[in-house]
């Protein structure tokens, strides 16, 4: 019955901080980790901490599984070099960082190696969530951030299974004895930190043999029974994790493992659907824990060390980070997008600090201090995210030393003048069966992408095309607007959308524009401003859209018939559907 209340408890106080962290627009790992001071060292309410242990530690492991089960490595690849290229650098940069202020600060080795993962590392459950919410997945710098976030879970898994080992290696002392005379000495020492990894690449074998060959079978017979799908899924969850166990590694790798040797079968969805709640559950008794076993009482002397790791985590990241992609010749915009919206630590970071307390390599204090910069660069990610438009606007004009694009270098290939019948900006996504409609009505046209990459194979494919940002004036005033007919854009934020509305509009009031919304509250902004017609992608595909200009693009009386039956259309859902806005 203890437990019962004291589990009650702290799902009565959770449930009260994630309401409130909705409320003011926060992420609820901060809510969690503060109801869990609250429970604890504050009050004393939640005394078993052997008990809530062992559910965080199974709240972890189902957290690794659903990680494992949605690693995708196919995205890394498709991301090209940038990311491996940029994730690595700040990676490499950030630790080393990292672990000379821990050590400047007076903390040992092991525990500044520690430090410097953690503050390398950038929160997948955050930012995901938020560029979920914010439609922003499928952008250019959400793309980028994805695969950003996707090598560094890979390095994350990586630092765990070499950190999680237990104290007692397998190895004993006369035989660390015969190996240091047969092999020396630093080979010996290296033997610790080898071993997990052999162990690890072997599990994670028998996982790839058993993925390809045995479960496809099983799993296609048990998804006949939703009951027995979730019941064979977390029956291979576990047991890789007591196999790993039984190798002296931590349960949660194993449960990484199963993850991901279930990740490419068809019913993977399903799986992390059915599971996602208990991992929920589970989750939230780890994050609550976190706060029950902060130590409080010394906290004036590690402010200091905080703040120095914090700047590092918020300032010096974002602009390691926009300074790759600057030298990669992105603009300063998505440069910008990029680097703030990894200005935070990951969960991964939580859980090597909290398998650490538990191992006894860590000492409280530098748990406490892992978790206060979790607790404030997550709750000032949420902020830098929701509001990097207008921050963007205020710090532009001091980032022009990044944006390249400005330079003589810039990427294009214009045969004549900057114009044409129609400007297409954004190539990528529904723009290109935009694109292939344009060529088929036999209209000149011009394509702006902020894209690098899109550029310079346009270039090579001899398309008329410019490399830039359309929130960058200096674009618009090089285009000859005059003389086009119609601008399409495929951009979806809508501060983009209303400057470029607004040009248009002022240099060639008889332009046809067409413009895209992640929302109907937007699109019915966007139709305030003057837009001819708004795309809304999540209800009208690119090649309706393409269907749509072909057959409208010479007869402005029929766009705009289109453009009032949009607007009814979308007023009607608003009223019966209560869009969020």
């Amino acid at each position: 019955m203890e437990i019962f209340i004291q589990i009650g408890l702290i799902f009565i106080v959770a449930a009260v901080g994630a309401y409130l962290a909705r409320l003011l627009r926060q992420p609820l790992i901060p809510a969690y980790i503060i109801a869990g001071a609250l429970l604890g060292p504050v009050f004393g309410l939640v005394t078993s901490e052997n008990i809530i242990t062992t559910f965080s530690e199974i709240g972890i492991a189902f957290l690794l599984f659903t990680v494992g089960l949605e690693l995708d490595l196919k995205k890394l690849k498709g991301s090209g070099n940038t990311i491996i290229a940029v994730g690595m650098i700040q990676m490499a940069a950030l630790f080393i960082v990292g672990f000379w202020i821990s050590l400047l600060f007076g903390l040992s080795m092991t525990e500044s190696i520690v430090l410097g993962i953690a503050v390398a590392l950038s929160s997948t459950m955050v930012v995901v969530k938020i560029l979920s919410d914010k439609r922003e997945l499928e952008t250019l710098h959400g793309r980028i951030i994805v695969g950003i976030l996707l090598l560094q879970d890979v390095v994350a898994i990586i630092a765990l299974s070499l950190l999680s080992k237990t104290p007692a290696t397998g190895i004993t002392a006369s035989a660390e004895n015969v190996l240091k005379s047969i092999t020396g000495e630093y080979i010996a020492s290296a033997l610790p930190f080898i071993l997990p990894l052999i162990k690890g690449a072997g599990m994670v074998a028998i996982a790839v043999i058993l993925g390809k060959y045995a479960f496809p079978r099983l799993f296609t017979y048990a998804a006949r029974s939703q009951e027995l799908l979730i019941l064979l899924a977390l029956a291979v969850c576990f047991s890789f994790s007591l196999g790993i166990s039984a190798l002296g590694l931590s349960i949660t790798i194993g449960a990484f493992i199963a993850g991901v040797s279930l990740a490419h079968l068809s019913y993977n969805l399903e799986i992390i659907g059915k599971v996602r709640s208990l991992r929920d559950f589970f989750a939230t008794l780890f994050f609550v824990s976190l706060g029950m076993a902060l130590g409080l009482d010394n906290m004036e002397n590690l402010i200091p060390t905080a703040l120095a790791l914090l700047a590092a985590v918020v300032i010096l990241k974002p602009l390691i980070v926009m300074s790759l992609l600057a030298l990669l010749r992105f603009t300063k915009k998505t440069s910008f997008m990029t680097g703030f919206s990894l200005a935070q630590i990951s969960e991964f970071s939580l859980i090597m600090a909290a398998q650490g307390l538990a191992a006894g390599s860590l000492s409280k204090d530098v748990f406490t201090l892992t978790v206060l910069i979790a607790v404030a660069s997550i709750a000032l990610t949420s902020y830098f995210i929701s509001f990097e438009q207008h921050i963007y606007r205020i710090v532009s004009p001091l980032l022009d030393a990044l944006d390249i694009s400005t330079s003589k270098h810039r990427l294009q290939y214009t045969p004549g003048e900057l114009e044409g019948d129609v400007l297409l900006i954004g190539y990528d996504r529904i723009g290109y069966s935009i694109f292939k409609t344009i060529t088929q009505i036999h209209k000149s046209f011009l394509v702006i992408d902020y894209n690098p990459d899109i550029i310079k194979s346009l270039v090579s494919r001899r398309i008329s095309c410019l490399y830039g940002d359309i929130s960058d004036p200096e674009i618009l005033e090089r285009i000859n607007l005059r003389k086009t007919e119609m601008v399409i854009s495929t951009v979806p934020a809508i501060e983009d959308t209303i400057y470029l509305i607004r040009r248009v509009k002022s240099r060639n009031p008889h332009a046809n524009i067409f413009v895209t919304a992640s929302t109907v509250a937007d699109a019915m902004h966007a139709y305030k401003e003057g837009a001819d017609y708004v795309i809304l992608p999540h209800l009208l595909g690119g090649e309706k859209v393409a269907d749509l200009i072909k057959e409208t693009h010479h007869d402005k009386r029929r766009i705009n018939l289109n453009k009032l039956s949009h607007i009814d259309q979308m007023k009607q859902r608003i009223e019966t559907m209560g869009e969020r806005t």
